[in-house]
């Protein structure tokens, strides 16, 4: 006989009703009628079904409230996702509340402690710093936490993630720029040790050496703040100038803001966007579309993001079965990336 723990969905199957129909009749909600709570409490009864204890306790003293930390409200890729989140949450009965980690390990943490302490009823956290390193503690937060974009290499078994496929992404992005003639391709980054920062730029490098192009080491730009990491734009406008001077014609960004930062660079350098540089972004943030010229990107689907999130974590605490999920991101052609010039 199988060991499987019976669930609510299971119970739910048998009895030819909504897994929500049981949870209200196990609670002895009065929406459900006298006669369907106790046929549902019979099947349960055969089915040996075991109430989850962190479940139950949230179901009878829920909040209806989600705890979400980002890292900054002040980047416009987290107030997307954000808006996944809450059209979820909206249509579930639940309010939202927001804090900041600015990509600091500690806050996370305390912004994590603080929700718990507010008896929040699930937790949301993107771009996490916490790895298999932090399970133990983690394990005295009794209610489900799901990650978006988890930036650790290690990731616990336990961790249930939502998160965008970064090597995928810059692979997109070179080989458009690869399309278009380009060989001498630079990748302008941040210096921070994050799994998308190492993703993208693995896949950056393979994506070159595909095409059968041995990538130079200068061709490589990344900001050596290890901690602290706050304007993007500023970052790329310091270090476009020398990436540019070794030749490159062709750059790919880690994110759209550092795009910008290397589109301002260009303009006060007298350097011509596409004619004599294309760059390509990454996320897609609306303000990709607005720049001058308009933004060629690899779009994250941002709202996808936050809509799965947060629907994983109304899963966990209805008690279903969740699986991980990777999100694929699309690159989006527009005016910031050209074919190489003869004499480019």
């Amino acid at each position: 006989m199988s060991k499987r723990k019976i669930s609510i969905e299971d119970i739910a199957r048998r009895a030819g009703v909504s897994h929500s129909t049981v949870s209200r009749a196990l609670r002895d909600n009065s929406l459900i009628s006298p006669q369907v709570r106790e046929e549902i409490k019979k099947i349960a009864r055969e089915m040996n079904y075991v109430p989850n204890a962190v479940a139950q306790s949230l179901q009878n003293k829920r909040t209806n409230t989600i705890g979400v930390v980002v890292t900054s409200i002040a980047d416009p890729f987290f107030a997307e996702v954000v808006e996944g989140i809450e059209q979820v949450a909206r249509s579930a009965g639940l309010s939202v509340l927001l804090s900041t980690s600015h990509r600091d390990f500690e806050q996370e943490l305390a912004a994590i402690d603080s929700f718990h302490r507010r008896r929040v009823d699930g937790i949301l956290v993107a771009d996490s710093r916490i790895s298999k390193h932090h399970t133990q503690q983690l394990a005295q937060i009794a209610v489900p936490i799901v990650f978006l974009n988890s930036q650790t290499q290690e990731l616990p078994e336990m961790f249930h993630i939502v998160t965008i496929d970064d090597f995928l992404g810059a692979r997109l992005a070179v080989e458009h720029l690869v399309s278009l003639g380009h060989t001498s391709i630079g990748y302008l980054g941040v210096g921070d040790r994050s799994r998308s920062n190492h993703q993208r730029l693995e896949g950056y490098r393979i994506a070159l050496k595909e095409a059968g192009v041995l990538p130079k080491t200068d061709w490589v730009a990344l900001s050596d703040e290890e901690h602290g990491r706050t304007d993007d734009v500023a970052i790329a406008q310091q270090l476009l100038p020398e990436l540019f001077k070794t030749g490159v014609t062709g750059i790919f960004c880690y994110n759209d803001m550092v795009a910008v930062g290397a589109m301002l660079a260009c303009q006060e350098l007298g350097i011509s966007i596409p004619q004599d540089l294309s760059l390509v972004g990454f996320d897609g943030i609306a303000l990709s579309r607005y720049v001058t010229p308009p933004l060629t990107t690899v779009c994250q689907p941002m709202l996808e993001l936050g809509r799965s999130a947060m629907q994983m974590l109304l899963d966990l605490l209805q008690e279903k079965n969740v699986e991980n999920l990777v999100l694929s991101p699309f690159l989006v052609q527009r005016g910031s990336s050209a074919e190489l010039m003869a004499n480019g």
